[in-house]
């Protein structure tokens, strides 16, 4: 429930419970007052108005009664002596829990329940004695007198005598006076109560919880008991996404810091090995060691062989930080896979074959195949895998084969690189594209790197909305398989697009 809803409850609630159990308190003690006063006896009605103001009420009453008797009278002067009709005002009356009592003379005339009538009777003025309007007897009885002449002109007066005494209405004031401050702190007590469980509980749990975030705890999680909607369901929902967050994001920076640490020390381990040998062949230089031409071009070739090294290095650090922010720049072309591919095998032909490393070539997809890639992150992806495969070859026999085939496969092209070197254990497989993996723990100095080419791969084949793959055996090669998907013509368009991606 929404918290503007439960206020406007609330503010109902504050107004409407109290009056209903007011309402409810004052039947309850009218019943109860009426029943202590012993008049109930002669009716089963509850006159709530003579409960709580019994002289209005019966002064009412009376002038009513008054005003009918003596229009009665006026055409019938000897009425009031008509037992009948004595017994039906009686009757009349008897539900306001009063009744009549006809005095002539000094002797009881009429009185419908004589025992009753005798607590009173010995208080009642006689003839001559009317007092205006309604008045109190001794024992605090309200009391209406008028006075008649019967037809023997004998004198006689007829009393309006209520049972209700006056000390009711003081009680019933007390009790619900007493009632209402009851009724108004249950409430308060209550709604209270209610609004606490439903808003100052969660408060303090989601307090408890920030303390818990502010320490550097992720994994404290609200308690569930509390299953709130509306505002407070919001901000718990809130909470738990924010904590979620939050501790995946200290994860992601701890794992972070574990792979920079982990990169620094490969790029230190990898650049140690040919700044050593720049130095030693400098050295020699340097010292004469290197006494005649041909010797001297040896140092140099190696010297500019270790540089070249430390130069892929550094630029492998560089694409690594801007894959890392996720930011690459991309330039899409459509590329004839038959051309682009061809130039790439030339390229890649002539460094292998300085090498003693064979190359076979196949493309068995159509002259026309075009898809829209990036040339330059293309090739560096097959120089990647190609130079991967090289390291791991660990042939010293002459026998190195690497094998690049293109697959046609109806809307995608697949470019599959074969070496028959190592291979890679079957439990390495799903980890040699996570960054900085390597299934080399010893890392030699001739099998270096820094862990990071495969993920290069990766991640720029799926920046082209491809995939990529390995399948090994050890002692037999290992087979990279990445799938890029055909261009497809649905009319005119630029053939450049320039993209900077960002994850």
């Amino acid at each position: 429930m929404r918290f503007r809803t439960k206020l406007i409850i609330t503010s109902v609630a504050i107004v409407i419970i109290p009056l209903i159990l007011a309402f409810g308190t004052y039947l309850a003690l009218g019943r109860y007052l009426a029943y202590k006063q012993q008049v109930q006896q002669y009716t089963t009605a509850v006159d709530y108005g003579m409960v709580s103001d019994p002289g209005g009420t019966f002064a009412e009453m009376t002038d009513e009664l008054v005003k009918e008797i003596e229009f009665i009278r006026y055409s019938n002067p000897f009425i009031l002596e008509d037992l009948d009709f004595l017994n039906e005002l009686d009757s009349k009356i008897a539900s306001r829990y009063s009744f009549i009592v006809v005095k002539k003379g000094r002797d009881i005339y009429y009185a419908a329940d004589r025992e009753r009538a005798k607590n009173v009777v010995d208080e009642l003025p006689g003839y001559g004695n009317n007092i205006e309007g309604i008045y109190y007897t001794p024992s605090r009885y309200l009391v209406r007198q008028l006075d008649f002449v019967f037809s023997d002109g004998s004198k006689g007066s007829l009393y309006f005598i209520t049972g209700i005494r006056t000390e009711l209405t003081t009680s019933l004031i007390i009790y619900m006076c007493i009632a209402i401050i009851l009724i108004l702190l249950l409430t308060s007590g209550l709604l209270t109560m209610w609004i606490g469980r439903s808003f100052f509980r969660p408060i303090n749990e989601l307090n408890v919880a920030m303390q818990h975030i502010k320490d550097g705890n992720f994994d404290y999680m609200l308690p569930t008991d509390i299953k709130e909607k509306g505002e407070i369901g919001s901000i718990y929902r809130n909470y738990e996404d924010m904590r979620l967050r939050l501790k995946e994001s200290a994860e992601e920076k701890i794992e972070r810091e574990k792979q920079n640490k982990e990169l620094i020390s490969n790029i230190s381990h990898d650049l140690k090995t040919p700044i050593t040998a720049i130095k030693g062949y400098s050295q020699g230089l340097l010292e004469g060691v290197a006494d005649n031409p041909e010797k001297q071009m040896k140092y140099i070739k190696i010297i500019y062989s270790k540089a070249n090294d430390m130069n892929n290095l550094i630029n492998e650090l560089t694409l690594y930080s801007s894959i890392d922010n996720n930011r690459i720049p991309y330039n899409f072309v459509r590329i004839n896979v038959a051309d682009y591919f061809g130039d790439c095998i030339d390229e890649i032909g002539a460094d292998l074959e300085s090498k003693s490393i064979e190359l076979n070539y196949s493309n068995l997809t159509e002259p026309d195949t075009v898809i829209i890639a990036d040339p330059e992150q293309i090739k560096r992806v097959i120089n990647n895998i190609v130079n991967n495969s090289v390291k791991y070859l660990g042939r010293d026999d002459g026998t190195g084969q690497i094998d690049i085939r293109l697959l046609d496969e109806v809307d995608s092209v697949r470019v599959e690189i074969e070496d028959n070197g190592k291979g890679i254990a079957q439990k390495d497989i799903p980890n040699i594209f996570d960054r900085f993996y390597r299934t080399d723990a010893s890392r030699n100095s001739k099998q270096g790197g820094s862990g990071i080419g495969l993920s290069i791969v990766k991640k720029i084949v799926e920046d082209h909305g491809g995939y990529i793959w390995a399948t090994s055996h050890e002692g037999e090669g290992t087979c990279m398989h990445f799938v890029l998907r055909k261009f497809v013509d649905y009319g005119d368009g630029p053939d450049t697009v320039t993209v900077e991606h960002e994850a």
